[in-house]
């Protein structure tokens, strides 16, 4: 859960003694990731925040192919389910059964120079180089399916799931790609070239960054993991082989979504 909400801490005591009433054992994590569970012990997971508080959960709990309920305590809450007010409900309709379970394509990425150690991250929205400080450009090698494309002068690059499409990548002018597809997005950020556009891609297809230039860089993981990158070091990723699992107790209407979320109206 979010710890920095106070409506969060209140809602995980409620959730806690509602499972606990119904027979269940809960564990609660207050954002450190490491709350004791071992393999096997999961039924279900609930987050109870925003997106950001969702996609550490969906992390949190890959490995065990865990479904996860979303709690919305954020403001957009592209990936959450249910709001505050129909907790009881959902509870009581995943007990009974009574929701299916989504699966989003994630990303795995790999990190490190050549024979040297190598980092492994997930990914469900997006992997991102970026810049490490104001006043310069980085540039970047991109290679799709092993092959070299082209070197970006950029402030930096989004490699986006279709569920990261309307996250960063969104930001930067990128595409918005339904959920319920497999496809990697490539989009460079405030490019200082010709060539602006995104690239839509096939899943089964890699994509390797590599810096250029000895001007520093970051990596950064849906938003949170930030790994310093060196010259000597590239970004190689893939489409994930486990999916995020999300619980839906019925099909969202993502365009209906979209209108919500963005105050689109007809002219």
């Amino acid at each position: 859960m979010n710890t920095s909400r106070p409506a969060a801490k209140e809602l995980a005591e409620e959730s806690r003694l509602w499972w606990e009433e119904h027979g269940y054992s809960v564990v609660v994590d207050y954002g450190s990731g490491n709350s004791g569970i071992s393999e096997g012990d999961l039924d279900f997971a609930v987050s109870l925040g925003g997106d950001g508080t969702m996609l550490r959960t969906v992390q949190l709990v890959l490995d065990r192919r865990v479904p996860v309920l979303g709690v919305n305590l954020g403001n957009l809450g592209y990936l959450t389910q249910v709001e505050p007010s129909g907790i009881a409900g959902a509870y009581a309709r995943l007990v009974a059964g009574e929701y299916e379970v989504e699966e989003r394509m994630t990303l795995e990425v790999t990190v490190g120079a050549a024979g040297g150690p190598q980092q492994k991250l997930v990914a469900l929205n997006e992997v991102a180089v970026e810049k490490e400080g104001p006043g310069h450009t980085i540039r970047v090698a991109v290679a799709i399916a092993k092959r070299p494309f082209l070197t970006y002068v950029a402030d930096g690059i989004i490699i986006a799931t279709p569920t990261g499409s309307t996250a960063y990548n969104l930001s930067a002018r990128g595409p918005i790609v339904s959920p319920r597809l497999r496809a990697i997005i490539v989009t460079p950020i405030s490019p200082h070239m010709l060539f602006d556009r995104s690239l839509v891609l096939e899943p089964e297809e890699t994509v390797s960054l590599r810096l250029l230039n000895g001007r520093g860089a970051v990596l950064s993981v849906d938003g949170s993991v930030l790994v310093p990158l060196s010259p000597d070091e590239s970004v190689e990723t893939a489409a994930g082989a486990r999916p995020a699992r999300v619980v839906r107790f019925e099909r969202p209407d993502f365009h209906a979504i979209l209108r919500a979320k963005f105050g689109l109206t007809d002219r």
